[in-house]
């Protein structure tokens, strides 16, 4: 494996983000405090508690996955987009580096991105409420996993987006609204017994459910099941990408 081409790619794109640093740490940060205020503070004292938790302290692992899910889709989608736009592109596909190292760099620096805002936002949250982690392995396990796993999302949408517009199309229309809805401010049990079932159609719910699990022991859905599902969106990504560099899709002039 050409460690030298990965390292230099990176390095490219983490550069990237602490030039853009407003726009990918600061802004990001500064939402989610806000959701804080608003539904911690105002929300959150007319509703006690949610399963033995405070408000307060229930919704951060929502709003950790909700910055996670969009941040990772963000970054990767158009890190791999703006090649492409430029054409600079096929100069990396020319040169000898595998389609391999080029996902794992490319994916690795959106993932990389993601954590750490995901940890920063995780430090402000304790500002705000109180919080604790049970299973902190567990934890560590789906937040590297689903930030892999959208990294690789956002990368199938970057080379599928024929426009900047497209690339805010699933994060804006299908992405978030499957978050808010996925359990992220509530839990599912709180809803009529139909609207249980819809709702975990909706694959979000797992994720959230697994990582409010590592944080407070309480899950909608198993935590076995939350991993095999995460397990399973990063296999089905990971035979998507590799679909689109054996084919050639959007990549070859």
């Amino acid at each position: 494996m050409n460690l030298y081409a990965i390292k230099a790619i990176y390095r490219f794109e983490m550069a990237r983000a602490w030039r853009t640093l407003t726009q990918s740490i600061i802004s990001p940060v500064l939402s989610t405090s806000l959701y804080f205020v608003v539904f911690g503070a105002a929300i959150g004292s007319r509703i006690p508690e949610v399963e033995g938790v405070s408000y307060g302290s229930f919704i951060v692992p929502g709003l950790i996955m909700l910055s996670l899910l969009t941040q990772s889709i963000a970054n990767a989608s158009f890190g791999i987009y703006f090649p492409r736009f430029t054409g600079t592109i096929y100069e990396v596909l020319s040169a000898p580096v595998s389609y391999l190292e080029i996902v794992v760099a490319y994916v690795g620096a959106a993932a990389s991105k993601s954590l750490i805002l995901g940890t920063i936002i995780l430090a402000t949250a304790g500002l705000f409420v109180d919080i604790r982690i049970e299973h902190p392995l567990w934890m560590l396990l789906f937040f590297v996993l689903t930030a892999i796993t959208f990294s690789l999302l956002g990368f199938i949408i970057g080379i599928w987006a024929d426009g900047f517009e497209k690339l805010q199309l699933v994060p804006m229309l299908i992405v978030t609204p499957l978050t808010f809805l996925g359990g992220s401010f509530y839990s599912i049990n709180m809803l009529p017994p139909f609207w249980q079932t819809v709702t975990l159609f909706n694959p979000v719910v797992y994720l959230v459910s697994g990582f409010r699990w590592s944080f407070y022991g309480i899950a909608d859905v198993s935590p076995a099941l939350s991993l095999g599902m995460t397990v399973f969106f990063l296999a089905a990504c990971i035979v998507l990408v590799g679909w689109i560099f054996k084919t050639g899709y959007r990549l070859k002039p």
